[in-house]
């Protein structure tokens, strides 16, 4: 079970099935135990490739699993090590992430937040209780067990977490995500287990507004805001939030970490334990509208730091968390910024904002694409100081070049400008991450630019973000209207980002992430052409 198998070999276990995602090291596939019939995640490490730095925080995030026994905790089940490879067992956790499942909900309170947080707090509070600090507390990494309504939540990918001894504190060095790190990480001062505390105070925060208590796009005043523990609750949103909601997060965001609660007596807090007469149970749909951007930007800035990553040759690793219907698993990378731990962080880049005008184009049968861009961010990766404003209407124009191959249904010149090796999250697949392009060709092939007679395409307010020369991603609001054959006016909204990477002198999408919003009569970005 929890156990190393010392003595055995993988294949004699489990039946090996399809690939869930893969990292520069390792690869997640499905697997089936032998013995009982039971799905798991399997994580294979290429341990040939590994520096003797990678092989101790192997050990180690191996080591803290096997610890860990706990509804809501993703469970490390086996762990076998052969040859060339070592095998992590996990749970197979189907249902996504968390702050995607609040979006998709008809209906979603402050009583809805209490619950979830409340088993946050209850992973976080075994981890405590057997000498473990996660460390990397954040949505990504909140999962759902399953798609079913009510499924429990699941804490994933302990890859930072550290052991340590009651209640000591140390410098265990610097470690976490920028918008969750705590103010003593941030001030270089001993640490320990309320640090996650801290996590799941920004993370409630979250839950209850759709926004985070701290944020800037400058990443040094943003951690001047979190050592000053400088948030607010302004109006509207928070008038209609309970008092005692606000209590729970003051006390989760203390400054002093001594004074700050614990995970403990946060389950004891009467917003957790006493929901049912405590929190509200008024629709919060502003939070939902607000958290289906808050996802938008951080697929957003995972993409642009994977990009940035993939073009500079950097090394990765792979974590199991998710990938929807079926499969849960996660690629993330041991240098992003996102996820930060000592000889991982690279030096701070400054953003840069500018201005531009709207673009319109028209496409041929009368559809048309309109650009509007009232600000478009820029943040330059590379050593240059200034932004090239050439090169975003580059992205712009490439990006709405895509668009009308999809509107007029044009496969060949969606290929053109395509990756063949191109991976996408989409409605359409389910959660599950897609590789390549037979998995769009068939609505190519069988429903797009059949049935419709016009179609016009908003993109809204485009944020451009360069990555050195050969790289750049795109985030937009995609609004799209169109008559069908009947003469009846359809219109769906989706939130987009897109990932261009420039080889042969040619831009070429790498990536796409796509979240289905609001729409009318039903129709989803493919199929709304094969209305009848």
């Amino acid at each position: 079970m929890a156990a190393p198998a010392a003595c055995t070999r993988f294949s004699d276990n489990y039946d090996i099935k399809e690939e869930l995602g893969k990292g520069a090291f390792s690869i997640v596939k499905r697997c089936v135990q032998k013995s009982t019939g039971f799905e798991f995640a399997a994580k294979i490490i290429n341990t040939k490739k590994l520096t003797a730095r990678d092989f101790q925080k192997l050990e180690r995030e191996a080591r803290i699993c096997r610890k860990l026994h706990h509804p809501n905790i993703v469970r490390l089940h086996d762990s076998i090590q052969e040859e060339n490879y070592h095998y992590l067992v996990f749970d197979l956790v189907t249902g996504g992430e968390l702050f995607e499942d609040i979006v998709a909900r008809e209906f979603y309170s402050e009583a809805d937040a209490s619950h979830c947080i409340q088993q946050i707090l209850e992973s976080v509070n075994h981890c405590h209780q057997n000498g473990v600090v996660h460390r990397d507390l954040k949505p990504e990494n909140l999962l759902l067990a399953s798609k079913a309504k009510g499924a429990a939540v699941k804490l994933a990918d302990f890859g930072l977490a550290i052991e340590v001894q009651g209640d000591h504190q140390a410098w265990f060095g610097f470690a976490g995500t920028p918008g969750y790190l705590s103010p003593e990480v941030l001030k270089k001062e001993p640490y320990g287990k309320s640090v996650d505390i801290w996590a799941c105070g920004v993370i409630l925060y979250i839950l209850l507004v759709g926004y985070p208590p701290f944020w800037d796009e400058d990443q040094h005043r943003l951690y001047s805001q979190i050592k000053a523990g400088a948030y607010d609750y302004p109006s509207p949103e928070w008038d209609t939030v309970t008092p005692e909601a606000k209590n729970l997060i003051n006390q989760m965001l203390t400054v002093n970490p001594n004074k700050r609660i614990t995970a403990a007596e946060a389950l004891k807090h009467p917003w957790i334990c006493q929901r049912e007469r405590v929190a509200s149970v008024v629709h919060r749909q502003e939070t939902v509208d607000c958290l289906k951007k808050f996802n938008a930007r951080r697929k957003l800035k995972g993409a642009i730091l994977t990009t940035m990553l993939a073009t500079r040759n950097f090394s990765s690793r792979s974590m199991i968390t998710k990938k929807g219907d079926g499969s849960q698993v996660k690629e993330s990378t041991d240098s992003s910024s996102t996820t930060l731990e000592d000889d991982d962080i690279k030096e701070d880049k400054k953003a840069i904002v500018d201005r531009s005008t709207t673009v319109i184009s028209k496409e041929p049968e009368g559809k048309y694409i309109r650009i509007l861009c009232p600000a478009k961010t820029c943040q330059q990766i590379s050593g240059s100081s200034q932004c090239s404003s050439a090169r975003r209407q580059e992205i712009i124009k490439i990006t709405e070049q895509l668009i009308e191959a999809i509107n007029s249904g044009d496969f060949d010149g969606y290929t053109k400008i395509c990756d063949p090796h191109l991976t996408a999250f989409e409605p359409e697949a389910l959660g599950n991450l897609v590789e390549g392009i037979d998995f769009h060709k068939f609505y190519f092939e069988n429903v797009l630019g059949k049935n419709c007679k016009a179609i016009n395409t908003t993109i809204l307010n485009p944020h451009v973000h360069l990555l050195g020369e050969e790289a750049a991603c795109i985030a937009y609001v995609r609004l799209t209207q169109y008559i069908d054959k009947q003469g009846h006016a359809h219109t769906h909204q989706s939130e987009e980002t897109r990932v261009w990477h420039k080889r042969d002198n040619k831009w070429q999408n790498v990536h796409f992430h796509r979240s289905a919003s609001a729409k009318i009569s039903g129709a989803t970005t493919f199929d709304f052409v094969s209305q009848k």
